[in-house]
């Protein structure tokens, strides 16, 4: 996100088209797996960028590969989460939305995967959604839009590129610690051949009641808020207070025991938090704010994946 204020925009099942584009193009694009050129630069076809054992990480190159990482996301978000699909979702068993035409997808193969005939058959265990800011602005905006006012904290950093991460899930089976470092490595390589200066998105707890979620919403709240220049607000309309427990009150060790891994690796990377959760009903979670500026990364990370993400490089 650039000079650019971008709006909210999560209202409409899909984006206008562009003039001249018919108004049913997009959501074609989406559930077929096509995306828009410009989301598809600057790697080359079927590029590993990344490999440990049998996983190795690429970006979707093909539309098949967008279509296995939407039907990853239906078996986790849908089928062990307790995410509410729309009929066409529940049809296709696929989590498809607006924003998949116009992001590009991390995808990890399992290379050594068998099908149930018992012969090699490599699947899609892994999957990070990635928005650019250039092609943001040009159709639309972000996913984040929906839930939080991004519009400030893009006019306050104009010289900064910002990445939007979004709709990570990993097989529960390879839910380990080797498929989240072949997806970090991914993006960190993403991150260096695209000059990103900032990585935003919505990281979630589960559940939409934010009552139990109290201690860790409170903890964050206290220990993990953005500093001025970054406090990016939950829209009025969907705004939940975190602030519900006082500072004193919260036992720090009970607290991380209660963030999910994912909101908890983005802390100890750097990360801070914006002002207010979001409930979002569709997808059964309480959503946060979460932004990680790169010089805010720590040293050590930047030296295990290396300066130029050579560490796992295929």
């Amino acid at each position: 996100m650039t000079s650019q204020t971008l709006s909210p925009r999560l209202f409409f099942p899909f984006p206008a088209a562009p003039a001249g584009m018919p108004a049913w193009l997009p959501t074609l694009r989406a559930y077929s797996g096509f995306r828009v050129h410009e989301a598809k630069a600057g790697f080359e076809q079927q590029e590993t960028l990344g490999r440990i054992g049998s996983l190795e990480i690429k970006l979707a190159s093909k539309a098949k590969h967008v279509r296995l990482a939407q039907k990853l996301r239906y078996q986790v978000f849908y089928d062990e989460m307790s995410a509410a699909p729309h009929p066409a979702a529940a049809f296709w068993r696929r989590d498809v939305d607006q924003f998949d035409s116009i992001c590009d997808h991390l995808v990890v193969f399992d290379r050594e995967a068998r099908g149930l005939d018992g012969l090699p058959r490599p699947k899609v265990v892994g999957t990070y959604r990635l928005l650019r800011q250039s092609v943001a602005e040009r159709h639309g905006g972000f996913y984040t839009a929906g839930e939080y006012d991004v519009g400030g904290l893009f006019a306050q950093h104009r010289e900064l590129k910002f990445l939007e991460l979004g709709r990570s899930c990993v097989l529960a089976p390879y839910r380990d610690r080797r498929t989240v470092e072949l997806l970090w490595h991914g993006i960190w390589t993403y991150v260096r051949r695209h000059q990103i200066d900032v990585m935003i998105g919505c990281a979630s707890f589960d559940g939409t009641n934010p009552d139990k979620l109290a201690l860790p919403l409170s903890f964050l709240h206290h220990h993990a808020q953005a500093p001025e220049g970054w406090r990016v607000r939950a829209l009025p309309k969907r705004y939940v207070e975190m602030n519900r427990l006082p500072k004193k009150a919260i036992d720090a060790k009970s607290a991380l025991r209660a963030l999910p891994p994912l909101i908890k690796g983005y802390l100890r990377l750097g990360a801070f938090v914006g002002q207010g959760a979001v409930v979002d009903r569709k997808f059964g979670t309480t959503d946060v704010f979460v932004a990680l500026p790169v010089s805010a990364i720590n040293q050590r990370y930047i030296e295990h994946f290396g300066p130029g993400a050579e560490r796992h490089a295929a």
